[in-house]
């Protein structure tokens, strides 16, 4: 285990300070060595004249602004919690969406003039002084290029770096002791999450990724009724700056003016449910960040509103083998067969192979069966997932570190979804997407889609497949019979099986370029054509028949 430094020890020291000094000697104190000191509380002398004129809400956010980005990180995720925060608290914590206190603005205009190496006011025709918004990891000023065009400029925080690294270093000594000593540790895997999170928040410092993520999402919902994400200015974008286009809309917390503005709030969260599903099972690319101060409203159309996006430093993305098992569980879990869903556990490695899967099955039923019919604004997934918690505790269910993001996603989109239309039924909005996805998946359209994913492959190799089928069957014809070394009454037995065999691949092989030219002619309707047939049917064809020819002759 990591012992911890100097610098990790003034680190605690300091996190404690904090606390302390905002009033929070309870949390301090909750430690579970300390509790039997409590009492010491009443004699520090600082506590004797001390007056705090702000509540604990305001306490706890002040103090998450002087720790840093990591636990204005921590803030920000579960301010889209309200149902599970005292109001005082949720009002508090959605102020670290983007009102974090901003860096000077020389600061500011030195990292950008040494990142593009050009003074700013050659850069821009206006560049605002104040920034826009300051977040823990960067803040925004906006500009006017000099062709007209309006935008927005981002700029890393100076020293940021150092900071996340010396927090994540303490996170990891938090987390080794938590895996040794804590008797859940292990099946949390807490030093796994802590890498995850580690890599995450790296990968937000740097600001041409968060472009590079930006244009794929842009991309991906091109025309699309659903999303709107800006355009990014690429000669202007750098590890630490990034110049993208500056859009307009309605904060998504903004309830009351969407409201006043007749927006379908309906329709919007309904879209919101399936732009989430889109990300993740379409796209297999998800913006992983979508808290209230990254998500706007274009209202122009209060009939037909949409989303629009920005800050796209965490993205998600998930293997192959979990996004299918994910569906499953979400398709099973809409139609309420709870024993697939533990099914699905156990063959995933996500519980040990041992555990009983009738036991698992009912346990999962007693959780989620009593908030099905029910409307968003009577269902927590918070607390849903805090009984899953507790009920994967007894079936020993580990930590999917890989998955960590998505869930943050889907309580994010909940929060939102119930602060828009706490009406909305979730398993009706969501269970036609997860069924379409589904027959893509596993039936008809699958096996299409998969025959064009690899045609490409099939016509590559499709003039040399005569060739290849004649050299295959010489090989066998020259192939000496293992019946020869038993008695010569087997021999004519042996011969028998060679031919059977030899026709076997060449009814094989002539049915497969037989099919191969079928499939062709019905997915590539415009390829070049002779007769009525495309020209890779002609070749199959014909060379299936030269197969048959040359093998004849051997």
């Amino acid at each position: 285990m990591k012992h911890l430094h100097p610098s990790q020890i003034l680190r605690l020291v300091t996190i404690n300070r904090v606390l302390i000094r905002h009033g929070l000697d309870d949390v301090v104190l909750a430690i579970r060595l300390l509790r039997p000191v409590r009492w010491v509380r009443y004699l520090a002398p600082w506590n004797w004249f001390r007056h705090i004129d702000y509540g604990h809400g305001e306490r706890i956010r002040r103090a998450l602004e002087d720790l840093g980005p990591i636990f204005i990180k921590f803030g920000q995720m579960i301010s889209t919690r309200r149902d599970l925060l005292p109001d005082d608290i949720a009002e508090e914590m959605a102020k670290l969406q983007d009102r974090v206190p901003p860096f000077p603005n020389e600061q500011a205009r030195a990292i950008i003039e040494k990142s593009l190496g050009h003074p700013v006011g050659e850069l821009f025709a206006h560049f605002e002084e104040s920034p826009m918004a300051s977040a823990s990891i960067a803040q925004v000023h906006a500009a006017r290029m000099h062709d007209g065009r309006e935008v927005v400029v981002k700029v890393l925080r100076p020293g940021i770096e150092k900071a996340i690294r010396r927090d994540v270093e303490l996170m990891y000594v938090i987390a080794e002791l938590a895996e040794r000593y804590w008797p859940e540790g292990r099946r949390l895997r807490p030093i796994e999450v802590v890498a995850e999170y580690e890599q995450t928040i790296l990968d937000e410092l740097d600001l041409m990724r968060e472009a590079a993520n930006a244009s794929q999402i842009r991309r991906n919902f091109e025309n699309s009724p659903l999303l709107y994400l800006p355009e990014v200015y690429w000669d202007f974008c750098r590890r630490d700056v990034m110049v993208m286009e500056r859009v307009y809309g309605v904060p998504v917390s903004d309830i009351k003016t969407l409201r006043s503005l007749g927006v379908d709030l309906k329709l919007l969260a309904e879209r919101g449910v399936e732009t989430f599903f889109t990300q993740v099972f379409r796209h297999n690319f998800f913006h992983a960040d979508m808290h209230p101060g990254n998500v706007f409203i274009n209202a122009s159309n209060p009939a037909d509103p949409s989303y629009i996006a920005v800050d796209f430093g965490i993205v998600g993305t998930l293997s192959p083998a979990d996004q299918r098992y994910l569906a499953e569980n979400f398709y099973a879990f809409f139609n309420r067969d709870y024993a697939r869903v533990a099914e699905l556990h156990v063959q995933s490695g996500w519980v040990p192979p041992t555990v009983r899967v009738a036991e698992l099955e009912g346990a999962i039923r007693t959780v989620c069966e009593p908030i099905f019919e029910k409307p968003l604004k009577d269902i927590s997934f918070g607390h849903v997932l805090v009984r899953l918690f507790q009920t994967a505790r007894r079936f020993d269910m580990q930590v999917q570190p890989q998955l960590v993001l998505l869930e943050k996603t889907l309580l994010n989109i909940e929060g939102m979804g119930r602060d828009l239309y706490p009406e909305l039924d979730l398993w009706q909005t969501a269970r036609p997407f997860i069924q379409r996805w589904m027959d893509e998946q596993v039936g008809a359209r699958a096996f299409i889609k998969g025959l064009q994913r690899n045609l490409p492959f099939i016509l590559e190799k499709t003039p040399d497949l005569p060739e290849l089928i004649y050299e295959a069957l010489r090989h066998q014809a020259q192939r000496p019979s293992e019946t020869q070394l038993y008695a010569v009454q087997a021999a004519t037995e042996s011969q028998q099986e060679t031919q059977g065999r030899q026709s076997q691949v060449l009814a094989i092989a002539g049915g497969s370029a037989l099919l191969a030219a079928v499939l062709v002619a019905a997915l590539i309707p415009a390829a070049p054509s002779a007769m009525g047939l495309p020209w890779a049917s002609w070749v199959l064809g014909i060379g299936s028949l030269l197969a048959f020819a040359l093998a004849w002759r051997r």
